[in-house]
């Protein structure tokens, strides 16, 4: 208890998350987590505990992870440089060998160790496990001459998503892990943006939240202000203006696709902020920019 608190200030702040928590009892909360919570062992922690607590008081979080700097570390030691064509990776098959073995192996299995560490029960997953996430390969549209394909070897783009082995685990008190890497026809692997992964996968849940973290504090306007709440239609004129751009593209777009598909809320929250996803979620105060489909 910090000094300047009483009893009853922590009394008040358990009140505070009372009704967030009657309302989100039995939902399914899907969490895409990447960015400098993932690699700060601080922040870390603290997202693991929030996971369990989330667990705890009877919502069904689903973690779906990145983990780009984490790969580019791998390949940078073993002499191979990473490729980007209108900032998508190019991934070749020893590309996708390590991603699968970044990405399935060591960045899961630390945020497995992390959750079942604060009290939880992780499982971890990939796409192909129970077929849950089908893809084929993506072939990227030139944005200068929408005539011209690149392509970018194993990136794929998601034909359906089978949440089977997600509800399995959710109804035995599990919390899933998932690494965004599909398969194809041909048993073939596909790198997928985990943004995508966990947009689709909220919808296919009919998930009540997706919360995705990031290094900003949300969406900013022109000026570098939060914008705390969106509309779509407000979104679609921060899309014509050039307000969202660059990496926050596709971030928004899946967002926007997943409001409009029954998810009832989306939040773009600051994943350095310690226990950003309980202050989203439980508090009144919020950390990010939420959206909703009206």
């Amino acid at each position: 208890m910090v000094a300047s608190q009483t009893p009853a200030d922590i009394a008040k702040i358990l009140i505070e998350a009372m009704p967030y928590i009657r309302r989100f009892h039995g939902k399914t909360i899907v969490v895409k987590y990447g960015g400098n919570a993932m690699i700060d062992p601080a922040l870390q922690s603290a997202f693991a505990q929030d996971v369990v607590l989330l667990k705890l008081v009877g919502m069904n979080p689903v973690v779906v992870h990145g983990g780009g700097p984490q790969i580019d570390h791998v390949l940078n030691k073993l002499g191979k440089k990473g490729t980007f064509i209108q900032g998508m990776r190019v991934t070749d098959k020893e590309t996708m060998d390590v991603v699968e073995w970044v990405l399935g192996g060591e960045v899961q299995q630390d945020i497995v160790g992390f959750i079942n560490q604060a009290g939880g029960k992780a499982v971890g997953l990939t796409g192909r496990d129970g077929g849950l996430v089908q893809a084929r390969k993506m072939m990227l549209t030139d944005t200068d001459n929408p005539e011209k394909q690149h392509d970018i070897g194993q990136v794929g783009e998601i034909v359906s998503i089978d949440p089977a082995v997600v509800k399995a685990l959710q109804d035995d008190q599990f919390i899933p892990v998932i690494s965004p890497i599909g398969f194809g026809q041909e048993n073939e692997s596909y790198n997928i943006n985990a943004d995508l992964v966990a947009g689709k996968l909220a919808e296919v849940l009919q998930a009540e939240k997706l919360l995705l973290l990031t290094n900003t504090p949300g969406v900013l306007d022109k000026q570098g202000n939060l914008l705390t709440g969106l509309s779509a239609q407000k979104i679609e004129e921060l899309f014509a203006d050039g307000t969202i751009s660059g990496g926050m593209l596709p971030k928004i777009s899946s967002a926007l696709h997943a409001a409009k598909s029954g998810v009832n809320s989306v939040h773009i929250i600051d994943g350095r902020v310690t226990h950003a996803l309980l202050l989203e979620i439980l508090t009144d105060s919020g950390v990010g920019t939420m959206i909703k489909s009206h």
